[in-house]
């Protein structure tokens, strides 16, 4: 059996990954949705196991001293990170494994697994972008801002992606990711060791 790759996808907040990512995943048994561990209390409707792996801030203390995360952060002062365990697991089980984490996890990730390929979702336009988190009515004029603040400093590092994906419609993001994954699978390092088998 091929062991299944790691496919980090990041973008800045209101481009639509979540959208597309729940497309993507439909009608595909060989995809792994990686759901991180977080120190934070779960919101109303949040299950353990399916929307983060709720712990204590003792045991991720613990998880950062045995190396057991790929990547982790601190944000409002919660912690967030990516437990290895699942992610090899699904790999070795031959799935695709997908992370969904902003850029600062990516680089670590990338640091520990430079076979990973990343992939970043741009909106396709700069007003697009601003029409889609305005028209979210989640948040105020200012937190709008901010988020536009970081959208601009998170594109200026998707030049270091090995894949830029632009949302203009779900369906051509959701072919896009496909066919870049696919291409991934299709590379002769990976290949040959079947026809040595």
């Amino acid at each position: 059996m091929q062991k299944g790759k790691m496919f980090i996808i990041s973008g800045p907040s209101g481009v639509g990954k979540s959208t597309v990512l729940h497309e993507l995943f439909k009608n595909r048994e060989d995809l792994y949705f990686s759901i991180s561990a977080t120190t934070r209390e779960p919101r109303e409707g949040e299950e353990d196991g399916v929307h983060y792996h709720f712990i204590s801030v003792q045991r991720f203390q613990e998880l950062i001293d045995a190396e057991a995360l790929l990547e982790y952060a601190e944000y409002v002062g919660n912690f967030y990170g990516t437990p290895k365990k699942y992610v090899d697991r699904a790999m070795n089980d031959g799935k695709d494994v997908i992370l969904d984490i902003e850029v600062q996890g990516a680089l670590q990730v990338k640091t520990k697994r430079p076979d990973t390929v990343r992939i970043f979702i741009a909106p396709p336009s700069w007003e697009e972008l601003e029409r889609r988190l305005t028209s979210r009515g989640t948040d105020s004029p200012e937190k709008v801002q901010k988020r536009l603040l970081r959208a601009k400093s998170e594109l200026q590092t998707a030049d270091v992606y090995d894949y830029f994906v632009i949302n203009d419609s779900v369906e051509n993001a959701v072919r896009e990711l496909s066919a870049i994954m696919l291409a991934e699978h299709c590379k002769p390092a990976d290949r040959m060791k079947i026809l040595s088998e």
